[in-house]
């Protein structure tokens, strides 16, 4: 445990923002998951629920919860799965 009052100050801060940065994680996995179980549905409200996922990872790369990276690759996972049942 800190002693100093800053350093107590910032273990209380690293934690609230893990939580919030967890639950971001969790919203984009979830979206993710069943936007890829409606793409292997041919499902034809795929293509919304993929844009509902690219717009909260855009979210969370924006706020820095996400590398820009990994956020990019994602995306673009994503749109790959659901071209190749446009097609």
């Amino acid at each position: 445990m800190p002693i100093k009052k800053s350093a107590m100050k910032a273990l209380r801060q690293n934690k609230t923002r893990a939580l919030r940065n967890l639950k971001v994680k969790r919203k984009v996995k979830e979206l993710i998951k069943e936007s890829t179980k409606l793409i292997e549905a041919k499902e034809k409200s795929a293509a919304d629920k993929v844009k509902a996922a690219v717009k909260s990872i855009d979210k969370a790369v924006q706020n820095k919860v996400l590398k820009k990276n990994t956020g990019a690759r994602r995306k673009s996972r994503l749109m790959k799965k659901l071209n190749k049942i446009g097609k």
